[in-house]
């Protein structure tokens, strides 16, 4: 599906990535924000969350390796390796916690293929989600390939050691959900008690996983041929109100101002919340009900213009926290009221995560 290309064309042009600069104002009154670098030296950094001992860990896709590779369904070489990892933010002391998860990434290591998020249930329930974004049967047969990792949720021990507890891809082939090619890529994860709620971008759909794993389909996404765009969902987060709401990238062109968030009620059709976004890459929930949307980028189209954090007020009002970012791919709210931001997160080595004081 769509996803594919996108992560095609993200390989070219993260070199064209703009670097972080002053904070673009729009509406409100909010005081310019304070940004410091907390993480840095990251292997294409994914997902944030924040442990129940209050560590922040951020997944990192890793870089690739040397393999075996192969061709994806988009026509680009990657190669397999044990790069990938999760890193804790602990006292100020920055250590990966969890090493050896598989990665895939081109030549470089430019966008690699590995953990997108991380979400937490508890004492001892760290979940991660592993990318995938091919239909299965295309990457996991490959001979001493790690692959069959890929396009699962795991569920990780307080030791580093991790398990596979629902294998989303196999479900997605199994059920189609949206009835379109096999392309499955789990990308968003939320914990809640007893299950877990994964955002499939390939999918275009919400599934539940239940404690024991059985996996059930919750919300599907419109796209073609009900729209002029794919969806690509990428972030799920709890309202206030306790709904669902999953944010969307969308598929080629990536047009500014196509992308959505939708209100998801569990036995309901999705219902479009707010509209008029680009590429929303992640989404998260303040205190006070105030909605953070992360734009991946701002252009017109494809991966044009600088990523942005958006504050939306429960009034419904926006203004923009922060732009000029290069390629940001998470955002989490700090029991201290700060917002962190993964940054350069398509790079190996130069990835980070801001720390953005309001």
């Amino acid at each position: 599906m769509i996803v594919r290309s996108m992560w095609r064309r993200l390989s070219a042009a993260v070199t064209r990535g703009a670097i972080i600069c002053a904070a673009a104002m729009i509406g409100g009154t909010h005081a310019q924000p304070i940004v410091t670098v907390v993480m840095s030296g990251l292997d294409n950094p994914r997902g944030l969350a924040f442990g129940p001992e209050g560590a922040l860990y951020v997944a990192e896709a890793g870089r690739g390796g040397e393999g075996p590779c192969f061709f994806n369904s988009a026509g680009e070489f990657r190669c397999y390796g044990p790069t990938a990892a999760i890193t804790r933010l602990w006292h100020g002391e920055q250590v990966r916690v969890v090493t050896g998860l598989p990665s895939h990434a081109p030549p470089g290591g430019v966008f690699a293929g590995g953990p997108n998020d991380i979400a937490f249930q508890g004492v001892g329930g760290m979940f991660v989600t592993m990318g995938l974004g091919n239909d299965p049967q295309l990457i996991r047969p490959l001979p001493g390939a790690p692959g069959n990792v890929l396009g699962t949720l795991l569920q990780v021990n307080a030791a580093g050691g991790w398990r596979v507890v629902a294998d989303i891809a196999a479900y997605e082939a199994a059920v189609d959900p949206n009835g379109g090619l096999i392309d499955s890529n789990p990308y968003g994860v939320l914990g809640e008690p007893g299950s877990r709620l994964v955002v499939d971008a390939g999918a275009n759909a919400l599934f539940r996983v239940a404690a024991d794993g059985t996996i059930a389909t919750v919300a599907v996404f419109p796209s073609r041929p009900t729209r002029s765009t794919d969806s690509v969902p990428t972030a799920v987060a709890v309202g206030p109100d306790g709904a669902y709401y999953v944010g969307e990238s969308t598929g080629v062109p990536f047009a500014a101002g196509a992308a959505r968030i939708y209100r998801v009620v569990e036995g309901l059709q999705p219902e479009v919340y707010l509209d008029g976004f680009k590429m929303i890459i992640d989404l998260a929930f303040g205190d006070d009900g105030t909605m953070y949307v992360l734009q991946f980028a701002t252009g017109p189209v494809f991966f044009t213009g600088p990523g942005e954090l958006i504050r939306v007020a429960p009034d419904g009002s926006r203004s923009v926290v922060l732009g000029g970012l290069n390629f940001p791919t998470s955002v989490a709210v700090g029991v201290d009221g700060a917002l962190y931001v993964t940054n350069r997160g398509i790079t190996p080595g130069l990835g980070e995560v801001l720390r953005i004081s309001q």
